[in-house]
Order: C-alpha cells, then sequence, then structure tokens
C-alpha cells in the first residue's frame, strides 16, 4: 500500500511535457548546432574575446530565461512543483562538470598541438559527441528510473565511488591519450598534416588517419567517461527527463566559447576536481537517501522503505551554488599566491 501511493505521488508530482514543447526544444538544439556548424564551416579561426564573451552570455542567459518559464509554466501546473528549481540545480551541476570536461580537452590540444585555428572545429565535434552520448544515457537512465527504482542505489553508489576515485587522484593525465588513441597510433598508419576536420588521408596506394582523426578519438572517449558521471548526478537532482535533457543542453552551448574566453585561467580552478568530488558524494547521498525512502527490494527491510529525511531541491541548489563559488575563490586566491611567490 505504502508503495502505491509513493507510485501514486510521483505520478501527481511528475512535469507534464507536451510533445510540441519537445519537438521544439530538440528542434532549437539541432539549429543552434547547426548554426555553429555553418558558421565554423565558413571561415576557421580563433575567436575574439569579445566574440566569446558575447556568444557565452547570450547562451547562458537563455538558460536562465529557460529556467525561470519552467518556473512559470510548470511550477504552478502542479502541487509543490519545484521544476524550475530541479533546472537551475541540474544545469549548474552539468556546467561545473562540463568546465572540468573542457580541462580535458584543453589538455588534449595542447598534447596533440591542434593549430588554433582548427581547435574551434576540434571543440564543436566533441560538444556534438557529448550531446549524442549524453542524450543515450538520459534514455536509458529515464527507462532504468521508470522500470527498476532500486537503480538509484546503484547510481548514489557509482557516484560516491567516483567521488573517491576524484579526491585520491586530482590530477589529471597530462598526455592527453589514452588506450584507445594509443592502440590507433600503434597500428594504424598515421600522418602528421592536418587538414582541418579531414580525417583520412589517401597517398601511395595507402590511406592515413590524420591528428584530427586522433584528437576526435580521443575527445569522443573523454566524452564517454563524463556522461557516465554527469547523468547519475543529474538523474540525482530531478527525475524529469526533459529537465535532464535540457539542463545537458545548456551547459554543454556556449562551451567552445569558455574554451576560448577562459584560455589559461582554466588552470587556475586548481580545486575544481575536490569541489566536483564533494557535489558528486553529496549528489550520492541524496540518491541512496532516495533510494531507501522509496525501497522496494523484498531483501531490503522487507521491501518496505525506510522513514529516512530526503533532501529538498532548494537545499540542493543551495549547496551547489555554495560549493562551486567557494571552489572557485579559493582556487583563484591560491593560484594568485602561487603566482606571486614565484615571480
Amino acid at each position: 500500500m505504502d508503495q502505491l501511493i509513493l507510485a501514486q505521488r510521483a505520478t501527481e508530482n511528475s512535469m507534464s511535457v507536451s510533445t510540441t514543447e519537445w519537438f521544439v526544444t530538440v528542434g532549437v538544439t539541432v539549429a543552434v548546432l547547426l548554426f555553429d556548424i555553418v558558421i565554423i564551416a565558413r571561415r576557421p579561426h580563433e575567436p575574439t574575446l569579445k566574440q566569446a564573451g558575447v556568444y557565452l552570455a547570450a547562451y547562458v542567459g537563455l538558460a536562465i530565461a529557460f529556467g525561470i518559464w519552467v518556473t512559470l509554466a510548470h511550477d504552478n501546473s502542479r502541487p509543490g512543483g519545484d521544476f524550475g528549481l530541479q533546472f537551475f540545480a541540474g544545469w549548474l551541476t552539468e556546467y561545473s562538470l562540463s568546465v572540468d570536461n573542457l580541462f580535458i580537452f584543453l589538455i588534449i590540444m595542447a598534447s596533440f598541438k591542434v593549430p588554433r585555428k582548427f581547435q574551434q572545429e576540434a571543440l564543436l565535434v566533441g560538444i556534438v559527441l557529448a550531446l549524442i552520448f549524453r542524450g543515450i544515457f538520459i534514455a536509458l537512465g529515464a527507462v532504468a528510473i521508470k522500470e527498476f527504482s532500486w537503480v538509484f542505489y546503484i547510481f548514489g553508489a557509482f557516484l560516491l565511488f567516483t567521488a573517491i576515485n576524484l579526491v585520491r587522484d586530482t590530477e589529471h593525465d597530462d598526455d592527453g591519450e589514452n588506450a584507445v588513441v594509443r592502440f590507433a597510433k600503434r597500428y594504424l598508419n598515421t600522418t602528421d598534416k592536418w587538414l582541418g576536420l579531414q580525417l583520412f588521408l589517401r597517398r601511395d596506394g595507402k590511406t592515413y588517419i590524420t591528428p584530427m582523426f586522433l584528437v576526435i578519438l580521443s575527445l569522443g572517449t573523454t566524452d564517454l567517461l563524463f556522461a557516465l558521471d554527469s547523468i547519475p548526478a543529474i538523474y540525482g537532482l530531478t527525475r524529469e527527463p526533459y529537465l535532464v535533457f535540457t539542463a545537458n543542453v545548456f551547459a554543454l552551448m556556449g562551451l567552445r566559447q569558455l574554451y576560448f574566453l577562459l584560455g589559461d585561467m582554466l588552470k587556475k580552478l586548481i580545486y575544481l576536481t575536490q569541489g566536483l568530488a564533494f557535489l558528486l558524494a553529496f549528489i550520492g547521498v541524496k540518491l541512496v537517501l532516495h533510494a531507501l525512502h522509496t525501497n522496494e527490494l523484498p531483501f531490503v527491510n522487507g521491501g518496505d522503505g525506510f522513514d529516512v529525511p530526503e533532501i529538498p531541491t532548494l537545499v540542493s541548489l543551495g549547496v551547489i551554488v555554495v560549493t562551486l563559488a567557494l571552489t572557485a575563490a579559493v582556487s583563484l586566491v591560491v593560484s594568485a599566491r602561487r603566482d606571486a611567490a614565484a615571480g
């Protein structure tokens, strides 16, 4: 009976998203990506700081406007609805994870010595791949949550495990390569010639892979690993696939401009990984508490839920904002002191 009541409440408090909203959202996403692709394909170049700043401000403004729209359009349609807060919490978390992903992109670009004029193209491919992988995991996560409520135990444990690993290994791999890239270098014909987004080169009857192929391969495998972290994290903040998708889309939009706008400043965020580890651990605990509260496993407490507190969305949003602000502030202060001491 308790489980039926919980299921009924979950249905009543779920977000009602029309097919039109889904089509418009996906259509706008594709349109923005196509715009980026056309602009870059027409004239590959390194954007100026002004251009990057304008685009980034526009994307952040759109995300804030979208969150306000969700609040006005959907929060009042359900009693106790806090979908707007859920979106902002998910967006900020995904954005912070994307910035960490961006730091890895920076290492990859430096490792492969990608010419500045081709970095936009490589970044755009990396962002498209990130959207594809996250889209797949969002769909899989939605199905798993709908069919198996105990999946929250797995999500929570995975995030706690990831947080522990981040604390143990706070230094990023500085060679920009992984096992897949090393395999490609060892067993495939490669060339050092840069040809934009051209991945293959035919010469003397042989097919060679270009450096851009290796860069995209490295970006793609990195995106896959980050998707494994980010999707369970956001499902700990909202169970709405629509909000999970849009939070990821807005987190990835403007990432290319942020790369050029921040540049070396990314390296000054020296405690970003520790901050993310704390956030992932916090969300992991939130997921485990939810799993205990809605427990249906017959071998755990006889299939009944535990009387444990659940963390409200507003509290989650506050923890995320404070953690990110403190992480950025402490990182910049310590970096400045180190630079002053070294100079």
